[in-house]
């Protein structure tokens, strides 16, 4: 049938699923304990939105479990691909993955200034929360670092002189 038949209220817009953080091609999904837990709960969640899904009208409830479904195959894709990384007590106290990190700017905008953030995996990162992924680059730039090293870190057009204050 042509599409000139179709009443223009049965037309339904697909939903745009909004995408899940970046994680660049070929890089592993490196994640911690809790960061698959929270994965997994907001799967629960997701299927417990789509089961409750209460809405009167037919179009709205379709169009909403059409979003629910799209983010749900995106998580389901995320919580497959994740490697979990367990965090060690090692003495060396160098940063990796899972290491909580004090830093202090030597030279750059802020002398003096103290930066404090945990690196893990994409989905969990919350700079609110002081949660950094892993493939951030001041993640990067610091990974393999101990307590006292020093660090050149560019941000924007400028670059910073960091000193690792501690690592947990």
């Amino acid at each position: 049938m042509s599409r000139g038949f179709v009443k223009e209220e049965d037309q339904e817009e697909a939903p745009l699923i909004p995408p899940r953080a970046a994680l660049p091609p070929g890089v592993t999904n490196y994640v911690t304990v809790e960061g698959l837990q929270a994965l997994l709960d907001e799967k629960i969640k997701l299927e417990e939105e789509k089961s409750g899904n209460k809405k009167e009208n037919e179009a709205e409830k379709r169009y909403e479990n059409l979003m629910i479904e799209g983010k749900l195959k995106l998580l389901i894709e995320r919580i497959n691909s994740a490697r979990v990384v367990e965090m060690s007590s090692d003495a060396s106290k160098e940063i990796r993955f899972g290491s909580t990190v004090c830093l202090k700017t030597i030279k750059g905008r802020k002398p003096g200034f103290l930066r404090k953030f945990t690196i893990v995996g994409v989905d969990e990162a919350d700079v609110k929360q002081g949660k950094i992924a892993f493939i951030a680059p001041i993640a990067k730039a610091v990974v393999g670092k101990v307590e006292k090293d020093r660090v050149s870190f560019q941000i924007g057009g400028l670059v910073e002189e960091l000193e690792v204050i501690s690592v947990e």
